[in-house]
C-alpha cells in the first residue's frame, strides 16, 4: 500500500519561498507517477505539477516559472520548490501518486493521496 506524507508547509510573506517534501512508502523500486495538487478554501482541488514519463513535467499556468518539482528516488521523496510566492498560492498542498497514469494534472487520475500540508502566504 502506497503511503504519502507531506511536510514543509508554513507561513511566508509574499515574494518568499518554501520547499515542500513528500515521503513515499510502500513502493519497492522507483517512485510511481507523482504530482502536487492544492486546494484553497472554497475552491476545487487543482493540479499544480505532475511528473510524466521519462521525467517530463507538466506545470499549471499559474505556477510555471515559479515552482519546480524534483524527486530523489533513493530517498523516495518528492519535492516542490516554490519561489516568488503570492497570496493566491495560499492553500493546502497535497502530494499524489498513481501506479499507472503519469503526467496528469487531473485529480481523478491519482489513487493515493497524502494528508496535506498548509501553505499560507501573507501580503
Amino acid at each position: 500500500q502506497v503511503q504519502l506524507v507531506e511536510s514543509g508547509g508554513g507561513s511566508v510573506q509574499s515574494g518568499g519561498s518554501l520547499t515542500l517534501s513528500c515521503v513515499v512508502s510502500g513502493v519497492t523500486y522507483s517512485l510511481p507517477c507523482m504530482g502536487w495538487f492544492r486546494q484553497a478554501p472554497g475552491k476545487e482541488r487543482e493540479g499544480v505539477v505532475a511528473v510524466g514519463l521519462y521525467g517530463r513535467t507538466t506545470y499549471a499556468d499559474s505556477v510555471r516559472g515559479r515552482f519546480t518539482i524534483s524527486q530523489d528516488n533513493a530517498k523516495k521523496t518528492l519535492y516542490l520548490h516554490m519561489n516568488r510566492l503570492d497570496t493566491e498560492d495560499t492553500a493546502m498542498y497535497y502530494c499524489a501518486a498513481d501506479q499507472i497514469t503519469c503526467g496528469s494534472l487531473e485529480r481523478r487520475n491519482y489513487n493515493y493521496w497524502g494528508q496535506g500540508t498548509q501553505v499560507t502566504v501573507s501580503s
